[in-house]
């Protein structure tokens, strides 16, 4: 499998393109549609996964809909932050199309094509914050990046929940972190990390 990292221009939040033969899956829809259609050409996408609903994750994503003529998986607390520019901080922004969502509840596993994902849901960052593990690599959104976790400060967000989350992350064997911005990092990196912003979220 090939995963390739396109960067937007929403606050550089990154869009990734998985390709195993003549297939494709993209986690997150902030990248412009032309360029996502010029780096796939005539593969098709079997998929979106969207890990959470603010606007720079998802702001393209009925172009992604209408262009790949493919079903989004996202979490089903995602509704209201798509339909709220409050809450996904697009000033206009809304998704009007919902037919073609899956939503997603708790944790589990989804066969897209050739693609085995299983998910987990993460809320801290958002209320509709998943993360996904395709193969051995751990698609974490905005929950965790390199060096740093995702604020909890926004609406939606939550010290508590995000506590949790990153407890049943720390638990999850995988060799490559993929965050929604940043680079990529590795198992033994977040291992180290995730004990510190742990310490660092319950500090009395």
């Amino acid at each position: 499998m090939e995963i390739k990292r396109l960067s937007s221009d929403f606050l550089d939040s990154n869009t990734f393109v998985l390709t195993k033969g003549n297939e494709c899956l993209i986690v997150d829809a902030g990248v412009k549609f032309s360029v996502i259609k010029t780096f796939i050409g005539n593969k098709k996408v079997v998929g979106v996964f969207l890990t959470h609903g603010h606007y720079d994750h998802s702001y393209y994503l009925e172009e992604y809909l209408k262009g790949f003529n493919c079903l989004v998986y996202a979490s089903k607390n995602i509704l209201n932050t798509l339909n709220d520019p409050k809450q996904n901080y697009g000033e206009n922004f809304v998704v009007k199309t919902f037919d073609k969502i899956i939503f997603l509840e708790g944790d589990g596993e989804i066969k897209c094509g050739e693609f085995l994902i299983k998910y987990f849901s993460t809320p801290g960052h958002s209320k509709c914050s998943m993360c996904f593990k395709i193969e051995d690599n751990f698609f974490a959104g905005d929950t965790v990046f390199e060096k740093g976790i995702g604020r909890t400060d926004l609406n939606g967000g939550n010290v508590k929940e995000m506590v949790i989350s990153l407890e049943k992350i720390k638990e999850i064997p995988f060799e490559m972190l993929y965050s929604g911005h940043g680079d990529a990092s590795s198992y033994d990196m977040q291992r180290r990390n995730l004990n510190a912003y742990l310490r660092y979220l319950t500090r009395k």
